[in-house]
């Protein structure tokens, strides 16, 4: 025993060593906005060599859900996703809105098709060419 009557390897309530703040991480501690962020980076990264040069500082953003007061000429309608033009210093920038798209697609691959979708749709827009023809340009 040690001094005061303690043994090193318990604590002081007599139940042992405690075990790691924190587990190695598994699949299911991954949250489903990291999991969504994963999916709109691996996207957007099949759109880099579309938009170097000119829409090269194109930003690429995630948020959980579209302003809910539209501007007058948009249409009443949940937005999946938003194109802001470049604006002076400001860069073009794709927001995808989160949670329309959990509700519309499920989990997996219906998911990963609906932000492709989204975000080809933008790019195209962005690059003034029809959505059907970004793989022509590829």
């Amino acid at each position: 025993m040690s001094p005061l009557g303690t043994n090193p390897s318990r604590d002081r309530h007599g139940r042992g060593v405690r075990g790691p703040v924190a587990w190695p991480p598994v699949p299911a501690m991954v949250a489903r906005r990291d999991r969504f962020d994963d999916i709109v980076l691996e996207v957007a990264g099949r759109f880099e060599n579309l938009l170097k040069g000119r829409y090269a500082e194109t930003e690429f953003a995630v948020e959980d859900v579209p302003p809910s007061d539209p501007a007058p000429w948009e249409e009443r309608r949940v937005l999946l996703g938003r194109l802001f033009p470049a604006d002076g210093k400001l860069p073009p920038r794709i927001v995808v809105y989160r949670r329309p798209i959990e509700a519309r697609a499920g989990e997996g691959e219906d998911r990963a098709d609906l932000v492709r979708e989204v975000l080809t749709e933008h790019v195209a827009a962005l690059l003034g060419v029809a959505p059907e023809d970004l793989d022509a340009i590829e």
